[in-house]
């Protein structure tokens, strides 16, 4: 298993390397201590950039030894582009991989096929189940979840891909030892556990606003997909969406309500030619090269809401079809369906308590 050494280490956190001579550094063809050795007269012939040149000048070793014990430890590594067999193909792929990448757990999830799941960090009741069923469905299939350990889609995606299997990737804008936001240290520390944490910046790096645009290329990077559910127009979700295109990965958007303001991202990535998913087989339908990953004896069952349905009434079958899959108002399920207010209230409370229908903020909405 390669290790990444001091000098190599200290060339990997080093900012304004040409690209092209530190592809030459990885495959060994220019040593990385000589590099060091030979100074700036060296570095400017080799194209540094001031800043690189600055850097290496008086490079911070106390940073790099932090690391390299860092990664001494168990199921922790520092592995670098090229160089490391481990390092994944598909980032290879990616206009701007990391030189390197710092992981904490299982790091042989990154040789098995990655979907991400993203979105907003106030997602609707709606959002919050639709990022735990998909994760759970394609974690149960084999699939390892990637997402960005964020409030909201994120951690809910990280969540039910635990309950799935435990095959989850979590990408950080920081370093591993400055788990953001605070809220999802006991989910971080589970992920490590079960799945893999993983970061471009070294031990000690704190949770930037700038490193969360550069994060969402790695979350791309290492996926087949990215399915997002609830986003805004303005939102990183659909700068994750960008970076998976720009790399010739599937883009995958669960539509809403045209009045929901959550669903507006969503809705302009499937113009722009984001496949329209209303169900798990929409995602796996279209990444058949990996049919094999699926099993109808696994295949979760989509029924049992259609059972619930057909046990009903006419009468709460009427008022369940005026409900949404978004939240509605009680005034609306009553203007709709034309019955009294103790008619709607009683089998509203016939639907919940059949699950067919879940409480959202001043009213209710229907579950798939």
């Amino acid at each position: 298993m390669p290790v990444c050494h001091r000098a190599d280490l200290a060339l990997a956190l080093s900012p304004g390397i040409p690209r092209a001579l530190y592809f030459k550094i990885n495959r060994g063809e220019i040593d990385a201590e000589t590099v060091l050795k030979e100074g700036p007269g060296l570095w400017r012939s080799l194209g540094f950039k001031a800043n690189a040149i600055e850097y290496l000048a008086a490079p911070p070793w106390v940073l790099v030894d932090r690391c390299l014990d860092w990664q001494n430890q168990s199921a922790r590594r520092a592995i670098r582009f090229l160089s490391d067999p481990d390092y994944p193909a598909l980032l290879k792929e990616i206009s701007a991989p990391p030189k390197v990448l710092f992981m904490e757990g299982e790091i042989r999830l990154l040789d098995k096929p990655q979907l991400a799941i993203v979105g907003t960090r106030s997602p609707s009741a709606a959002g919050r189940e639709l990022a735990l069923q998909f994760a759970y469905e394609l974690a149960r299939l084999a699939w390892v979840i990637t997402s960005g350990l964020a409030i909201g889609i994120d951690g809910h995606a990280h969540q039910g891909a635990l309950k799935g299997s435990g095959e989850t990737i979590a990408v950080l804008g920081s370093g591993l030892d400055q788990i953001y936001p605070h809220q999802h240290k006991a989910l971080a520390e589970a992920i490590a556990a079960q799945g893999l944490l993983l970061s471009e910046h070294p031990i000690g790096t704190k949770p930037l606003a700038q490193h969360f645009p550069a994060r969402n290329r790695i979350i791309s990077g290492l996926s087949m997909g990215v399915l997002v559910i609830e986003a805004a127009l303005k939102s990183g979700s659909l700068i994750t969406a960008r970076y998976a295109l720009e790399a010739g990965r599937e883009v995958y958007a669960i539509p809403g309500s045209i009045h929901n303001p959550l669903a507006k991202g969503c809705h302009y990535l499937i113009q722009q030619g984001a496949k329209l998913v209303a169900s798990i087989d929409d995602i796996l339908e279209e990444l058949s090269g990996f049919a094999a990953l699926q099993s109808e004896q696994q295949k979760p069952t989509q029924t049992s809401n259609l059972k619930v349905e057909n046990s009903l009434d006419d009468k709460a079958l009427h008022v369940l079809n005026c409900i949404d899959f978004s939240p509605t108002s009680l005034d609306a399920i009553i203007l709709r369906s034309g019955l009294t207010v103790p008619e709607v209230s009683a089998i509203l409370f016939e639907l919940e308590l059949k699950g067919s229908v879940s409480v959202a903020g001043q009213g209710y909405e229907r579950k798939p």
